[in-house]
């Protein structure tokens, strides 16, 4: 019997089990909080989640067949700025951009994970640095890239606790 996609991942993708939902990380969230640095950390929220939109779109296009840049340095995945708007309104429009394109790849990984087995397992040359190429399936680039979510999701969990802004309106875990 041929299996049909992998429900654990697709559960995976959306923060089930030990992982938070990065989706309710990030939904109730204003731009004014996703653009706010703390001492002693290098990224605000709306960094972190423009840093997985990147690698997001990166792992999905090289699933498509494409052969998108890979970064010379880990910085180049990251954006420069806390907050790319400048005033008010534009950094809110900005920010709902952020989290739809957020929410959107996600459901794109999660389609992906539903898929069958002979798509789960197709091979992806040229995965990695150009230093490290090696070769993979598309079940195990799918863990990979939710394995990365998970530990910037956390990221996101700690910065709003930080802020007092823990548990999303959704809940969290509060541990």
């Amino acid at each position: 019997m041929e299996r049909m996609g992998d429900a654990t991942l697709r559960e995976l993708v959306y923060g089930k089990g030990a992982h938070v939902d990065p989706v309710a990380c990030v939904e109730d969230i204003s731009a004014e909080l996703a653009a706010r640095t703390v001492a002693g950390y290098p990224h605000s929220i709306w960094q972190i989640v423009e840093h997985m939109n990147y690698w997001m779109e990166y792992e999905l296009a090289k699933i498509a067949g494409e052969n998108p840049y890979y970064p010379d340095r880990a910085i180049e995945s990251w954006p420069a700025h806390p907050n790319p708007a400048t005033d008010g309104r534009a950094a809110d429009e900005a920010w709902k951009a952020t989290t739809r394109r957020f929410t959107d790849l996600l459901g794109r990984l999660a389609r992906l994970a539903e898929s069958d087995s002979v798509m789960l397992e197709r091979k992806i040359q040229n995965v990695g640095s150009p230093q490290s190429s090696r070769e993979s399936t598309v079940h195990s680039m799918l863990y990979q890239i939710t394995a990365h979510n998970s530990y910037h999701a956390g990221q996101i969990a700690l910065l709003r606790r930080q802020a007092g802004a823990w548990p999303p309106e959704r809940g969290g875990d509060t541990w």
